[in-house]
C-alpha cells in the first residue's frame, strides 16, 4: 500500500478544490544562500520566491557558522583547494565539477564584499581566513568568527529587498510538483502554519528547487526544524533521479545540551586549536588519525559516537588554545553554552556527532537541470559531484553560490520569458489541509538517527525501511508534505543498504571497509527505492 501511495501522487494528481496561479515569473522553492543568489542573477527577469518562514528564517545557509572556502591567499591556489575537495570526498567526487567550482570561489567572495557582506579583514584589508579539517592551507573566509550564514543571509536580503523583479511569497511551502511529458508544468504550494491550507498551483516559466537538505530527518541534527528533505522527496515522487542518497555528513561537534535542533560547534574552533577530550580527560583523536582533530568529519564523528557509545562522554576543549577569545571571537557558540550554563573559558563543551549535510540530493548535470525538464537545482537539495562521499568543510555555501549562478544563466540562456508579464502573485489559500502527524516524524527521526545514522549495518537498515514503511501506510495520503519525507528516507536508507561497502560519511560496520570497485556515484530512484524497501517488508 505504501509503494502504491507514493507512486500515485508522482504526477501531482489533486482531487480537491482548488486555486491556481499564473504567472510568468520564474519560480523559485526555497530563501536560503542559493535561493536569494539566483534571484539576484536572474535579475532582472521576474522571480517569484517561496519561503516557509519570514524572509531570513529557518533557512540552514544563515546557521553556517565556519565560513565560505576560497583560495584568496597568494599562497594558495584553486588547485589545491580542488585537490583536498577530492581527497575529503573519498574516491567519488566529479574532479571537473571540483575544479570549476573551486576556481570561482574567489569571484563570488568578491562579489559578497561588493554586496556588503562584512568579512573578517586584518588590519593589512586582507581576508582573515581560518584552516579547518581537510584542508591543506587556511582558505576560510569568516565573517565575525561564526556569523558567516546569518551575515552572508542578511547582505543578500538586503540586496534583494532593493530588486522590485523579485517577489516574495511568504509562509508558503512547497509540496509537489505538476508534470506533463516528464517536464514540470507546476508547483503545487500550501501554507506552512500548524494549520496547513488546502493545496493551490502555481504555473511559472522555470522551476528553481532551492530548498535545502534532509538533516531534520535524524533526531539529532544541527539543521533547523524545516529542513527535513521534502524538497527531495517531492522531486522523486515526481520522477527525478537522486544522486549520492546514502552519503549524510555527520557534524562531529554539535553541542550536546538537549537541545533540538541542536547547536553548533563549529569547526574553525578545531582550527584555532580546539581539542576533543573524554570525561576521563583523554585526548582521543591523536590515537585515531595523523591529523587529529582536524581529520575529516567522518572520521572525527565516528570517534566522537565511539566515545558516546563507550561512555565516555565526548567533550571540546577550548580551555588553553582559546580562553576567552571565544566569548567575542565566536559569539554564537558562546551564546549556546551560556543558555546551558557552560562557560567555555573554563569547561569543557559536551559534544555529539549529529546529522548536518547531505552530500546526496537530486541529481543534476553540469548546468544545474535535473532529470525532468523544466527544472533546475542548486545548494543542498542537489547532487552535483562535488561532495562525493564526504563534504569538505565550508564547500557548502560554496557550492550554492556557484550553482546558484550556474542555474541562473541556464534558465535565462534556455527558457524565452513569457509574454504573460508582471502578474499577480497573490492568492487565496483555502483551511482544509491534512497537518504531518507529529509523533509519525519523532518515529520516522530516531528511526533515522537509530538506525541510517554514524555507523549502519544490514539489520538496522532494514528495520529502518519497514519502520518508514509502516509510517506512510498509516499517514493520510492527502499530507504530502510527510510523504515526501518519507520518500526521501526511503531513498537515503535504500541506497545505504544498496552500498556493501563504508565510504566517506557512509560507515557500515558489516562492510568496514571500502571496495574500488564501488567508487562511484549512486544513482537511484524513488521506483527502485520501494522496490528494495517492499521486498524487505515482505522478508518480516
Amino acid at each position: 500500500m505504501a509503494q502504491a501511495k507514493s507512486q500515485e501522487l508522482d504526477a501531482g494528481h489533486d482531487t480537491g478544490p482548488h486555486k491556481s496561479l499564473r504567472t510568468g515569473r520564474v519560480i523559485i522553492v526555497g530563501a536560503g544562500l542559493g535561493a536569494l543568489y539566483a534571484a539576484l542573477k536572474l535579475s532582472p527577469r521576474p522571480v517569484l520566491m517561496i519561503s516557509p518562514e519570514t524572509l531570513g528564517e529557518g533557512a540552514s545557509s544563515a546557521w553556517a557558522q565556519g565560513g565560505v572556502a576560497a583560495a584568496m591567499d597568494a599562497r594558495d591556489k584553486p588547485e589545491d583547494h580542488a585537490a583536498d575537495t577530492i581527497k575529503a570526498g573519498a574516491g567519488t567526487v566529479d574532479k571537473a565539477v571540483a575544479d570549476r567550482v573551486t576556481r570561482a570561489a574567489q569571484e563570488h567572495i568578491l562579489t559578497l564584499t561588493r554586496l556588503g557582506t562584512p568579512f573578517d579583514m586584518n588590519e593589512a584589508g586582507d581576508y582573515v581566513l581560518s584552516r579547518e579539517a581537510a584542508h591543506s592551507f587556511a582558505r576560510v573566509v569568516r565573517v565575525g568568527g561564526d556569523q558567516a550564514g546569518k551575515r552572508i543571509m542578511e547582505a543578500l536580503i538586503a540586496e534583494v529587498m532593493r530588486h522590485p523583479s523579485i517577489k516574495v511569497m511568504e509562509g508558503v511551502i512547497a509540496c509537489g510538483l505538476r508534470m506533463k511529458d516528464n517536464n514540470v508544468t507546476g508547483l503545487w504550494i500550501e501554507t506552512s502554519a500548524a494549520e496547513r491550507s488546502r493545496r493551490c498551483l502555481i504555473e511559472g516559466d522555470a522551476y528553481l528547487l532551492a530548498g535545502g537538505g534532509s538533516g531534520g530527518l535524524y533526531a539529532i541534527t544541527t539543521n533547523p526544524p524545516r529542513i527535513r528533505g521534502q524538497v527531495i522527496g517531492l522531486a522523486a515522487r515526481a520522477g527525478a533521479m537522486i544522486a549520492d542518497a546514502e552519503f549524510v555528513q555527520f557534524h562531529p561537534t554539535a553541542i550536546d545540551i538537549g537541545r533540538d535542533p541542536a547547536p553548533l560547534a563549529t569547526e574553525a574552533l578545531r582550527g584555532e586549536g580546539a581539542i576533543l577530550i573524554n570525561n576521563r580527560g583523554e585526548r582521543f583523536m591523536t590515537a585515531v588519525h595523523p591529523d587529529a582533530e582536524l581529520a575529516p568529519r567522518d572520521i572525527v564523528a565516528r570517534a566522537i559516537y565511539s566515545e558516546t557509545q563507550a561512555g565516555r562522554r565526548p567533550m571540546l576543549d577550548t580551555r588553553a588554545a582559546i580562553g576567552a577569545k571565544i566569548l567575542h571571537d565566536f559569539p554564537a557558540v558562546a551564546a549556546a553554552c551560556a543558555g546551558a550554563g557552560i562557560d567555555p573559558v573554563t569547561e569543557p563543551i559536551p559534544v555529539a556527532a549529529a546529522a548536518h549535510y547531505h552530500m546526496g540530493g537530486i541529481e543534476t548535470n553540469r548546468d544545474g537541470r535535473a532529470s525532468l525538464g523544466n527544472l533546475w537545482v542548486c545548494g543542498e537539495a542537489s547532487s552535483t559531484g562535488l561532495h562525493g562521499a564526504n563534504r569538505l568543510a565550508s564547500n557548502g555555501l560554496l557550492e550554492a553560490l556557484v550553482y546558484a549562478e550556474i542555474c541562473a544563466k541556464d534558465i535565462a540562456d534556455q527558457i524565452p520569458q513569457s509574454a504573460i508579464g508582471d502578474a499577480t502573485t497573490d492568492i487565496r489559500f483555502e483551511p482544509g489541509g491534512a497537518n504531518p502527524d507529529e509523533d509519525a516524524v519523532l518515529i520516522l527521526r530516531r528511526a533515522m538517527t537509530n538506525h541510517v545514522g554514524v555507523v549502519r549495518d544490514q539489520n538496522g537498515l532494514k528495520t529502518a525501511l519497514r519502520i518508514i514503511a509502516s509510517l506512510e501506510d498509516a499517514a493520510d495520503p492527502e499530507c504530502w508534505s510527510f510523504l515526501n519525507m518519507c520518500a526521501t528516507a526511503t531513498l537515503i536508507t535504500a541506497s545505504a543498504l544498496k552500498r556493501e561497502e563504508s565510504r566517506g560519511g557512509h560507515f557500515r560496520s558489516d562492510f568496514p571497509e571500502p571496495v574500488q570497485a564501488l567508487a562511484i556515484r549512486s544513482r537511484i530512484s524513488l521506483h527502485e527505492a520501494l522496490a528494495i524497501r517492499a521486498c524487505v517488508v515482505r522478508e518480516g
